[in-house]
């Protein structure tokens, strides 16, 4: 099953500038209109098509967040089933998640000095002697993770989600009017970065961990 490439939909490289993806789409939109089609149920469904694809990349921040995750080493030329699509995302929002992380707390070194402290002392108090659990970490990430994020960091969150679950949609993972379905997907994804938040934060600790 051949993935969908909204630059492909509207006939343009993904070099194209945002004039040439707005003369494009109106092109299009123009050519495939419900009222110069009656009745042509392929102009319908060619049209929701065309539309799906100009609301992703015809907005500047949502062109750079599909363009992120069609092209991140992510998706191929073939897709083998749905399945797979969705495994594939997961795997990105992730990895996004958990990068993002790391890069935020590799910057705060007396941060994770005084982390590590407090998780050393549970440690501790729990096994009777230090090494780096990872459960525990977990643990103290949840607790404190929203001490790390900002306004900034959760727009570009909202962002990348947006833009996965739409891709979801346009690849049919996930019906157009499933309502349901698509917010089910959505807390699914946002769960999905969430953890690779945690990672990212479990990563930067055991970077600066040293056993006593």
């Amino acid at each position: 099953m051949a993935t969908h490439d909204f630059y492909e939909v509207l006939g343009i490289r993904r070099e194209a500038s945002d004039d040439d993806i707005k003369k494009a789409y109106r092109k299009l939109v123009f050519q495939y209109h419900p009222d110069r089609n009656p009745d042509d149920t392929e102009a319908e469904a060619k049209i929701r098509e065309i539309n799906a694809a100009y609301e992703v990349i015809g907005d500047v921040e949502s062109r750079r967040s599909y363009d992120r995750l069609r092209f991140g080493d992510v998706f191929r030329e073939e897709a083998p089933d749905l399945d797979a699509v969705l495994r594939a995302m997961e795997e990105k929002l992730f990895d996004e998640g958990r990068k993002e992380l790391l890069a935020v707390m590799v910057k705060q070194v007396r941060r994770i000095q005084s982390e590590l402290a407090a998780i050393r002392s549970r440690t501790v108090e729990a096994q009777g002697y230090d090494s780096f659990r990872e459960d525990i970490v977990a643990q103290r990430a949840g607790e404190i993770l929203g001490e790390f994020l900002d306004a900034e960091l959760e727009a570009k969150k909202k962002r990348l989600l947006d833009v996965a679950v739409q891709m979801m949609v346009s690849q049919k993972v996930v019906g157009q009017h499933d309502e349901r379905g698509t917010a089910a997907m959505r807390d699914r994804f946002e769960e999905i970065y969430r953890r690779g938040r945690l990672h990212g934060f479990a990563q930067a600790l055991e970077l600066f961990y040293t056993r006593r």
